[in-house]
Parts: structure tokens; sequence; C-alpha cells
């Protein structure tokens, strides 16, 4: 596998993305709604609070049982009481109204009953006790009175009582949460951060790099705590402000830093949330939203990902959903009706301005817009800085050297190198990261983890060991290429094995002469298994889609074709350029279709015979290579070109003038 220039970071998911298998908002709002459990409005849940409340009586039915059970007692008559005391065997008499409670000398308890009115002594007497054995007796006299007694009398009526009262009150509370739900559906679920939460506030201080978009944000700042400086000298401070760049540019982080700096309100909601499966929900939630920041002013509205809203109208994107273009509508009327002195700033997040609706983005809504770069070197050194700021660090960590094998990586890519630089230093049981943590992580985060489990046979390790050998030598040997930085026959990710390249200074263009050496490059791998196996593995699959994507591109996109010419034919994610016609439709026929594959195909073909002719000449570097690749599965920038060095190959660099090359293959 050839990493022939760095990976684009703009095609990875942004990190505010979730995707951990739970079920989204949407998904738990319609299970609520539509419940299994007769399809009424938080079905499930009031089963749940029936079930809950049977549950509750029969633990209560179970505690009143408890507590007025008592050990089964033998009840005699006064009769045998009465010879029981000339026995002498009675200790004490205890008499509670027409109750009798009869202890006897062998600590047996028994029962018996008066007649209503009677006294205890007189019918002793009357049966026959000796008035002598009476006055052995102790006799007590009790009243039936205090909280158990009243428990014992009225609980057997009251405890059902109570637990039919509570019964009803679940049903009622569930009945009234329902019917709230169908009057709160429409409200807005945007997320507040409050000016006093010191918690949640992010300032500029906590952002690194994007040192143009702050100076362009400082102003929304200065607006929002100093109005009245533009009203008096009858400027209009922009209504909406659109921030552009790659997912992980950090635009969600500005929005909260300009809310941060200003000490205002903010409110974030992302577009997919206003569009329900209900009309009207979207519009709905959008006027709440802005009614809430009008009552909280000065506020910020933030808007992430717009274009799940926002898109093109009239184009049969969205399915021709009428509920997404009824929620755009209302945003766009929402913007019209602020007034200067409102203090309410709207600003939104995208990394598609190219398909956003022409109305978001006429003059007075969304007219300042914010371009969001990927942080260049220096830009990366700030930012890993900041990341590591509260993790201890060795004495070798040098963030300069990461910054410098870093090109092409956002905000969020660096968060990440940080975070797996500490869990690998966690991992073995040490308390500070080392350089090394942080290097093994540039790669672990832009191809994945190590899979040495991953074991391969002698013979796909020598295929794989031929294979980088000539991605590196091709990329060594022609001119416009970046250096080699890294070989390994290690698994990775989905690669068997990769060669990394990475360019030694940050750049925003690339020329025609670089692109046909990266095809070139890329190719390397299947010249090489060509060249020595005299067969083709699966192994180069990915490197022909690359070559073949770059190919295209140069043809379709760039007007680096001489048979095509300087002409666009696709637009930047390869799909035909529309206007109002939709993207399903082509803007050229079906011949010149034929034409750009013939040229596609002579493009890749020209860089498959370079790298043939790179490998013919230098046989002798590509055995090396490959050889000691094997040996040591890993080889690093200092030890791959000692072997290019012994061979007597310059190290060339990029600053180096490529037609002095006989082996530019464009000089051929």
């Amino acid at each position: 596998m050839s990493l022939f220039k760095p990976p684009k970071k703009g095609e990875k998911g942004s990190s505010r993305s979730s995707k951990n298998g739970k079920k989204s908002d949407q998904d738990r709002r319609e299970g609520e709604w539509f419940s299994s459990w007769g399809n009424v409005p938080g079905g499930g849940s009031f089963w749940n609070n029936i079930l809950t409340a049977v549950l509750l009586m029969l633990l209560l039915v179970m505690l009143y049982s408890l507590m007025v059970e008592r050990e089964e007692i033998e009840e005699i008559g006064l009769s045998r009481l009465a010879r029981d005391v000339n026995e002498g065997r009675v200790e004490r008499i205890v008499e509670r109204g027409e109750q009798l409670e009869i202890y006897y000398q062998d600590e047996t308890e028994k029962e018996s009953r008066l007649a209503e009115g009677s006294n205890v002594t007189e019918v002793l007497v009357n049966l026959g006790v000796e008035p002598q054995k009476l006055q052995e007796v102790e006799v007590e006299f009790k009243r039936r009175a205090g909280f158990a007694f009243w428990l014992m009398t009225i609980g057997p009526f009251i405890l059902p009582l109570l637990l039919l009262i509570l019964i009803g009150w679940f049903i009622l509370r569930q009945a009234k949460g329902a019917g709230m739900q169908a009057f709160t559906f429409g409200q807005s679920k945007a997320r507040m951060i409050m000016p006093g939460d010191k918690k949640q506030r992010v300032t500029f201080q906590d952002v690194a790099g994007a040192k143009e978009a702050k100076e362009e944000l400082m102003e929304i700042v200065d607006f929002l705590k100093h109005p009245k400086k533009f009203i008096n000298i009858g400027a209009r401070i922009p209504k909406g402000i659109l921030l552009m760049g790659a997912p992980g540019s950090g635009k969600t982080l500005l929005a909260k830093a300009v809310a941060g700096e200003a000490n205002v309100a903010f409110f974030s909601i992302s577009g997919s949330e206003f569009v329900e499966m209900f009309v009207g929900v979207g519009a709905s939630r959008v006027r709440d939203l802005f009614k809430m920041a009008k009552q909280n002013a000065p506020a910020i509205i933030f808007v992430d990902e717009i274009d799940a809203i926002g898109r093109m109208r009239g184009t049969g994107m969205g399915g021709g959903n009428d509920e997404r273009e009824q929620t755009l509508n209302q945003i766009l009327v929402e913007m019209d009706g602020f007034e200067p002195n409102e203090k309410v700033i709207i600003m939104a997040a995208t990394n598609r301005p190219d398909v956003l609706d022409p109305a978001l983005l006429r003059p007075g809504r969304f007219d300042r817009r914010v371009t969001i770069d990927l942080p260049d070197k220096k830009d990366r050194k700030a930012i890993l800085e900041v990341q590591v700021r509260n993790i201890p660090l060795e004495e070798d960590v040098d963030f300069e050297v990461v910054a410098e094998r870093t090109p092409g990586f956002s905000g969020a890519d660096l968060y990440s190198l940080a975070n797996e630089a500490a869990i690998l230093a966690a991992r073995e049981n040490r308390k500070k990261i080392r350089q090394g943590d942080l290097l093994q992580s540039i790669e672990k985060v832009m191809l994945g983890p190590e899979r040495r489990s991953h074991v391969l046979s002698e013979k796909e390790k020598k295929i794989t060991a031929y294979h980088e050998a000539g991605h590196a030598l091709v990329a060594s040997v022609l001119p416009n290429t970046d250096p080699v930085h890294k070989i390994s026959v290690i698994s990775r990710g989905r690669a068997a094995g990769y060669t990394l390249k990475l360019p030694e200074e940050d750049r925003r263009m690339q020329s025609r002469k670089e692109f046909v050496a990266d095809i070139a490059v890329s190719l390397g791998g299947y010249a090489a298994e060509e060249m020595i196996f005299n067969d083709i593995s699966t192994g180069p699959s990915n490197d022909l889609q690359m070559a073949t994507a770059v190919a295209r591109q140069m043809v379709t996109r760039y007007g680096m074709s001489e048979k095509m010419g300087p002409v666009a034919l696709e637009g930047a994610s390869g799909e035909a350029i529309y206007g109002t016609k939709g993207v399903d439709q082509k803007e050229y026929s079906e011949r010149v279709s034929a034409e750009i594959d013939a040229e596609v195909s002579e493009i890749v073909n020209q860089g498959l015979e370079t790298a043939r002719t790179t490998l013919t000449q230098y046989y002798e570097v590509l055995e090396d290579i490959a050889v000691k690749l094997m040996e040591v599965e890993n080889l690093e920038r200092p030890e791959y070109e000692e072997i290019l060095k012994k061979h007597g190959i310059e190290v060339k660099h990029k600053n180096q003038d490529p037609k002095a090359d006989q082996n530019d293959p464009e000089n051929k």
C-alpha cells in the first residue's frame, strides 16, 4: 500500500458525530409516540408505571403483614385460667380491656377473654381462686392506645384506599405527560450555555491556530460587547456568519469561543434536529429557537451542519422533502426579521458550502463567510501544545518533529493523536508520554492499529516486502515526489504493509508533474510484483484505485489533459457540475465520456511504464531494500537512506530542480 500523499482529512468523519451503535433521538421519540403497548403516546411508560404501582402495592401488603403478624398463641377459657392460678403456674396477667395476656412460670404465653365490663380479679375469685394464690400473681391493667393500636385498627381500611389513590396518581401523571409531549413537540431542542457557566466556557485562548478566522470573528465579539459603537456610526453587523472548513477543523470550537469571549448566551443545535416526520415541526422549532435567543439577548445561535436543511432548492436533493424546505424558509424569514439592536447573531457551520441555497448566502443573511483551513506546521505545533497541557511529558518530546510528520491533520486528528499517545503510555504503565508514543500514534490515526496477530506467511511477507520496496524506490528516484519516512510490512488497519511518504513542507497546490510522479509511485508496487514474481496479487487494488482517481481528476477537473484541454467536466467530489438541473444529468456526451476513459487509461499506463523503467534500472537496490525489509519488518528514514547511499543514489529534496534528473517522466 502506498501513501503517495497525505490522506484527505476532509474525508474523515467529524469528531462530533457519534456512531457507537446507540439509538438516535428521533428513534427514541418515535418509540415514545408509537409504543408497542397500544400505539398511544407514551404507551410504554404508561404500562411501566402501572407495573410499578402493582409491585409497590404488593410490597406494602407484605410489609403490613409482617407488622401485624404475631406468633400463634393458644387461647384458653377462664375456668382453666382459675385452675392454673390455684396450681401456682401463672406468673403474671395483663388485662387490655377485654383481652387477657397470661404469662406462665415456664415462660409460655396464653390468651383469654373477659366479658364486657368484667374485672379479672372478681372473675377469678368467683371461679374459686384462693385469695392467697391470687396475691402471688402479678395483675396489670393497660389501656389499648398508641400508634400501633390505631394502625392495627384502621390499617386494613386505610392502606387499600391509599394504594388506589397512588395508582390513580400514576395514571393521571402519565396522561398529563403524554398530553404535554404533544404540546412541547415543536419546541426547540437547542443546548444552551449561559454566560455564567465557567465549566463549559471556551475562549480564543483555548483555540490554537486559525489566526485569520479569529481576527475576523473578533468583530463579532466587539459588536456583542459594544453594540452602540457600531449603531451610532450607522454600521450594521452581519446577521449571519458561515464557518466553512473540513471536518474537525474547529468550526464548533470557534463558535463557542466567540460566545465565551463576548460572555453571551450560546444556543447550539444540529441542522438535522429541526426536521422530523411530522409536518411543521421544523419551522416550529426554528421559531421557538429564535424566540429563546431574543429573550436571552445578547446571544449567539449556532447551527451545525446547516447543509442538512439549507441545501439548494429545486435540484431534487433530499427526495422532495417539503418539510426541509419549510424549515429553511422559516430560517430565512427569522433572519430577515432581525433588527439592528436585537444583538442576536446566528452562526452556522458546514463543510459543503457549494450545496447551500443562494437565498441563505445573499447579503443580509449569511453574508460573512469565514474559511477555516487545515492547520499548517506552526499551527499544528501550537494545537498539540494545547491538547497536551494536562498530560505529563518526557523530556524527549519534540512537537516540532510531530508537526512535521502530520501534514493535512486537522485539529480533531491532533486531539486523537495526543489521546492515543496517552492511552499507549497508560497501557505500558508509564506516567509520562514519550516521543515514540506520539510518532506511533501518527500511524495509528492515519492507518489504524497494528495487527501483529495477522501473521503473514513467508510467501505473503516476501510479496509485501517487494511491493513496498517498489513504492519506496520509485518515490526516491523520481523527482517531484515526497521523501520516504518509513516502510513497514507489519499489517496496520486494512493494509498488509505501507510506505509512509510525507511532504517536507505544507502545500496548497499541486502541479501536473507532481500528479504524474505520484501515479508512478502508486504503481511502483504493482510493477515490482509483476517484475519479481511474474504475477499480480490483490495487494495493489487500493493503489490502482488511487492512481485512477488522480488521473480522472487531472482530466475532468483540473484541465491537465492535452487531449481534452482546459475544460472542467466534473465537480470537486467527482459528480457532474450542476446548477438547476440536478446532479443526475451529465454535462457531456457519451463520446466525450469515452474519450475521458481513454485519456485516464493513457495517463495510468504512462505512470506504470515509468515505474517499470525505474525498477529495472535500479533492480539491485530493489533487492537490497526488500531483503532488509523482510529481516527487520520496519525501515525508518535514516536506515532506508543508508541503503540508497550505498548504491550511489542521492537523497533528493523537494527544492531540487526536477529538470536536472534524467528520470523525470516529463522529460522523456
